[in-house]
């Protein structure tokens, strides 16, 4: 359980590094940050995407979860947080870096990896990257992105714990399913940050508990 705890770590010391930066920004340095951000997280998506074995699960799992999220809406209540504690961008920036800090081969294999062989290197290079890219996340959207730790946290540790239980998402017609429904989610999120369009990407999250559900139903066909 030592890894995800590091990486939680690893996010919570980049956010306040990145808070602190904050406000010496001024207004056109923060404005490039957002378009390099916003451009860099639509080109992880792509790649993210590309990936996939059936798009028709990636576009089941986001319809699925996103009625879901409608439902429940998730997006609303992260804003009501976010309004609580006085953080405009909160909800933006903990479902943001939620995602582009879970939703990956990386996570979930390294996980696995570590609850299985105890062999944490994979989590500890990840936890390297989450730091330096919630640096650059906190300096735009600020305490969501540190709370993100608590996600990665109970994600990752749910992972480790569980890992001889979920060693099947590592399997490719599990993984790159639900990889490129995450990268579609990515997508959002950057057309979010660039300011085109709000996707109201927090209530597609339970599309990624969706995605293994279908692609273990379309390999009974």
């Amino acid at each position: 359980m030592i890894t995800p705890v590091v990486n939680a770590i690893a996010i919570v010391i980049g956010s306040l590094i990145g808070i602190i930066l904050k406000k010496g920004f001024p207004e056109n340095i923060k404005k490039i940050l957002f378009f390099a951000v916003g451009l860099s997280t639509i080109g992880m998506a792509i790649n993210m995407i590309i990936k996939a074995n059936n798009f028709l699960i990636v576009l089941g799992s986001m319809a699925i979860g996103g009625i879901i999220g409608e439902l429940i809406n998730i997006e609303g209540k992260l804003k009501k947080i976010g309004d609580s504690i006085k953080e405009g961008d909160f909800s933006t920036g903990f479902v943001a870096s939620s995602i582009l800090f879970l939703v990956g081969p990386l996570t979930i294999i390294g996980s696995i990896t570590a609850g299985l062989t105890k062999d944490g290197s994979l989590i500890y290079m990840k936890s390297l990257l989450d730091g330096i890219s919630s640096i650059v996340l906190s300096s735009i959207y600020g305490l969501g992105v540190m709370l993100s730790a608590i996600s990665v946290l109970l994600v990752q540790g749910s992972l480790v714990l569980l890992s001889s239980k979920l060693s099947f998402l590592t399997n490719p017609l599990y993984l790159n399913d639900l990889v490129a429904v995450g990268g579609v989610m990515v997508i959002g999120i950057g057309l979010k940050i660039l300011d085109i369009k709000d996707t109201k990407v927090g209530n597609f999250l339970p599309a990624l508990f969706i995605s293994p559900i279908l692609s273990f139903l379309t390999s009974l066909l």
